[in-house]
């Protein structure tokens, strides 16, 4: 496993590890109940919780309801209730005689509330209750649902402590510490149960029956306030982890991406570098080799016509070898300064000087010279090596045409499509024999041409017989 792959893993455990327990949900019912006129109510429970006056830890009970019965339906009760068998323990919902979101059977009596045993929830949302005063409470309103949590915490043998939430924030990050306090009851009762009954009913007089219930909802009982905090999966450890992960991933991969990136610089830098010690040397060579060749045959040219000063035929004879050897230099010169001149390393530049050493070399010469090239040319970028190469392919098939073919007219077709580069050479000279000993110094020149062709990744061909004309064709792909 790679160094990278460990760490990762390593990451992601300790992410596992160190994410805090979740507390426990003991119990819970999503199930939307429809609750008119249930004077006592049934267990919903079934004994799946149930605590005593030993009890002495801490339970968290939330619902939700939608009052279908309001205001002017008072006085009625709809209740989430606590019982203990048949007795009546804590309720929260709307008590009978509170008129508002409200608990009843508790130890302690509201403020604002005149039947005993009743306590008004606060709330964001107040009453008003005329001259800019507030009345304690919220009146139930149909289509106005509520979310109510509470807790309790159990005292062994006395009266428990109980804390009421009316529509508490449960988003993400919600704590029992950043409720506000607008919205939070606290206050005494016995909230001993082993189950839990959903009950509504009205006063049982003629004008008032209680309306048509309360919708209740989304119910449950948990060990922590945390288990009631709504958490999109976007918003859980897990998903924070994996994400986690995917940017460290993403950051090593572009740590990865920007050193390879660095290498393939380095590494072209170098080739680079190569490639212009290469050209160097090739200059160099060429510079020996034909300049000094020519200039050496030109100077004993020289020499020779001062002897054969007084002998005019001899000095005509050596006069036309100087001449032809100076051309041959200053040709040799040209592809040399053509060769390391700014902007020649591209194809444009080779079709061009191939088509300006063709006319040049053909120039005064019988034999026609007829020039097939491609208007447009894409800019594509050569290697000096390959370019010089191409170049040598062109010239040595062109000079043994003038050398040796005694052709009357020769073709030089140059194709460009897409990354190919086709180079045809065509003439209607006396052709030759491959197996004729006579054309040993054409097998020769044609297996330079061939290396030269492999160097840059191109195929040569040549097609030749007596009497028929030659045929060379150079294809090459260039790599993108």
């Amino acid at each position: 496993m790679s160094r990278s792959a460990v760490f990762f893993a390593l990451i992601f455990f300790a992410l596992i590890f160190c994410v805090p327990a979740r507390a426990t949900v003991l119990w819970s019912d999503s199930a939307s109940r429809v609750i008119h006129a249930t004077p006592d109510g049934t267990d919903i429970l079934g004994g799946a919780v149930k605590r005593d006056d030993t009890a002495s830890d801490v339970l968290y009970f939330k619902f939700h309801v939608d009052p279908l019965s309001d205001a002017a339906d008072e006085p009625y009760y709809a209740l989430f209730q606590l019982n203990e068998g048949d007795t009546n323990r804590l309720a929260v919902g709307n008590a009978p005689e509170a008129w508002g979101y409200s608990a009843c059977y508790t130890s302690e009596t509201g403020p604002s509330n005149r039947a005993a045993g009743e306590f008004n929830l606060k709330s964001a949302h107040p009453e008003g209750s005329g001259l800019g005063g507030f009345m304690p409470y919220e009146l139930p309103n149909h289509n106005h649902d509520k979310t109510i949590v509470f807790k309790v915490q159990y005292v062994p043998d006395g009266d428990d402590l109980i804390t009421v939430w009316l529509n508490p924030d449960l988003t993400h990050g919600a704590t029992v510490e950043n409720q506000p306090e607008n919205i939070t009851t606290r206050f005494k009762a016995d909230a001993s149960f082993n189950q839990i009954r959903l009950r509504h009913d009205g006063s049982g007089g003629l004008r008032h029956d209680g309306g048509n219930g309360w919708i209740f909802s989304d119910m449950a009982i948990a060990t922590s306030f945390n288990d009631f905090v709504v958490e999109r999966f976007w918003q859980t450890w897990w998903f924070r982890g994996v994400v986690a992960l995917f940017v460290l991933a993403g950051a090593g991969a572009a740590v990865l991406a920007v050193e390879k990136r660095k290498f393939r610089l380095q590494l072209q830098h170098a080739e680079q570098e190569s490639a212009l010690e290469r050209e160097r040397a090739r200059i160099a060579q060429d510079l020996h080799d034909d300049l000094g060749s020519s200039l050496t045959r030109i100077s004993l040219l020289g020499s020779l016509l001062r002897a054969d000063k007084d002998n005019p035929e001899q000095i005509e004879i050596h006069a036309g070898k100087i001449a032809q050897s100076a051309d041959q230099t200053v040709r040799a010169l040209e592809e040399i300064v053509w060769a390391v001149r700014p902007g020649s390393d591209t194809l444009q530049s080779l079709v061009d000087y191939i088509a300006h050493f063709a006319n040049e070399l053909f120039n005064g010469n019988p034999t026609r010279c007829r020039l097939d090239l491609p208007n447009d040319i894409p800019a594509r970028p050569l290697p000096p090596d390959v370019r010089h190469n191409i170049f040598l392919i062109v010239k040595e098939a062109l000079t043994n045409v003038l050398k040796h073919a005694d052709a009357s007219e020769v073709n030089l077709q140059v194709k460009v499509a897409g990354s190919a580069l086709e180079i045809t050479i065509a003439d209607d000279g006396r052709g030759f024999d491959f197996n004729s000993a006579a054309t040993n110094g054409e097998r020769n020149g044609l297996e330079n041409m061939r290396r030269r062709a492999g160097a840059v990744g191109g195929t040569l061909a040549l097609n030749s017989a007596p009497g028929k004309g030659s045929r060379v064709e150079f294809h090459v792909n260039f790599t993108s």
